[in-house]
């Protein structure tokens, strides 16, 4: 039987392979591993380099942190948000104090709006950098992860000027935003940047790596996930319009003032192998980059004037007796919020939907049937962050 075959659906059973007789070998990849992008244990049962059985096993980053919502008020709340997805902030602050400010019925001030919108397509891309950047050093390339390392420490020190964080923001609060734009010239510096990326760096990236023989031969036709199993699994974000399927909450359920931006929802073409492959996946992530700097130029070209907070920063909240629930596009998906509230300074129960934790899960079917390799690189193709994972 042929690599090709064994990429296509593998071996449902070692009996029906004349003359093959041999015992699984179980291995443990992480949860100290470099190709588990964080504490991630694959349970691994291989017949030589042939992976017969992939099984997810979570939970070495769990920080309770659903629990933590009901013991701190709202306010309190959003440092917890940092941590999810430690790589994308500000999307996991923005989905957070939308689902409170639909519970408390607030209008944002459209300028805080305007700074949301920036600051969490910033974060988006600086995400995506990331992904990128591991991505391909998984695939071997070393070079690509100084570059996109370099370009994600302009985006770390533009955030640093807005929010005082560097990594961590605690930026967006329920009502609008913490802090106003400095007067440091902060705008001009963001335009700057993301003329530089468009002109110059993400060519940059493409000849590097995208469209590198040897990635490519890596990743085409490696680790396919079609529609119906994307959708089956609940795949969201990069992952999911990576297999073809048009739908971005930004877009499709839209929130904040994405509706008044004009921008494109990439997709997987398979462009060199089949649609939903991990170069789909990869490529998508790319031109989302060149995506989010028209959303932050049109947001900066037309912001306005005014306030950035609706409610008292130095108050704690009390939300009125009900639930509700908020997806937003993060930089992994979809990720949720369901608060249920009982009219108190805390949250009654804070449940989070975890965009990476639904991507996941798709490895227990696609996996079967790879070589060991190509399952490092299909892990590697959906991005996880295990702090979003766990929580």
């Amino acid at each position: 039987m042929s690599t090709g075959e064994l990429k296509k659906g593998g071996w449902a059973d070692q009996d029906h392979v004349p003359g093959i007789k041999s015992e699984l070998l179980e291995l443990n990849m992480g949860p100290q591993h470099p190709a588990t992008h964080g504490v991630l244990r694959l349970l691994l049962k291989t017949d030589g380099e042939i992976v017969y059985q992939v099984t997810p096993v979570l939970g070495y980053l769990h920080r309770c942190a659903e629990k933590i919502a009901e013991g701190v008020n709202y306010k309190q709340w959003v440092v917890y948000t940092d941590r999810f997805d430690y790589l994308a902030p500000m999307c996991c602050n923005h989905a957070y104090v939308t689902a409170v400010e639909k519970l408390m019925e607030v209008e944002v001030p459209r300028r805080a709006e305007h700074l949301r919108v920036v600051t969490a397509e910033l974060s988006r891309i600086a995400s995506h950098l990331i992904a990128l950047a591991t991505f391909g050093l998984d695939m071997g390339a070393w070079t690509p992860l100084l570059y996109c390392f370099r370009e994600r420490e302009e985006i770390l020190n533009l955030l640093e000027r807005i929010s005082g964080g560097r990594m961590l923001y605690n930026y967006m609060v329920p009502g609008g935003v913490r802090y106003d734009v400095p007067n440091d010239g902060w705008v001009e510096s963001v335009l700057e940047f993301i003329t530089m990326l468009e002109n110059k760096k993400i060519k940059d990236y493409n000849d590097l790596l995208t469209y590198n023989k040897i990635f490519i031969e890596r990743t085409a036709d490696v680790g396919v996930i079609d529609e119906a199993t994307a959708k089956a699994y609940g795949c969201t974000g990069p992952v999911l319009r990576g297999s073809g399927v048009k739908f971005d909450c930004r877009r499709d359920d839209s929130y904040s003032i994405y509706d008044k931006f004009d921008f494109e929802i990439p997709v997987g073409m398979g462009e060199q192998g089949t649609v939903g492959d991990c170069w789909d996946r990869y490529i998508v992530r790319v031109r989302e980059i060149e995506q989010s700097c028209r959303i932050i130029r049109q947001a900066l070209e037309s912001l306005p004037d005014g306030s950035v907070q609706a409610i008292d920063l130095i108050k704690p909240v009390k939300v009125p007796v009900g639930a509700a629930y908020s997806r937003t596009e993060s930089a992994k998906g979809e990720l949720g919020h369901y608060i249920i509230s009982d009219g108190g300074q805390t949250a009654f129960r804070n449940k989070v939907r975890s965009p990476s934790f639904c991507n996941l899960q798709v490895v227990e079917k696609v996996g079967v049937g790879q070589m060991v390799s190509d399952l490092v690189a299909l892990v590697g193709s959906l991005d996880i962050v295990l702090g979003e994972i766990d929580r």
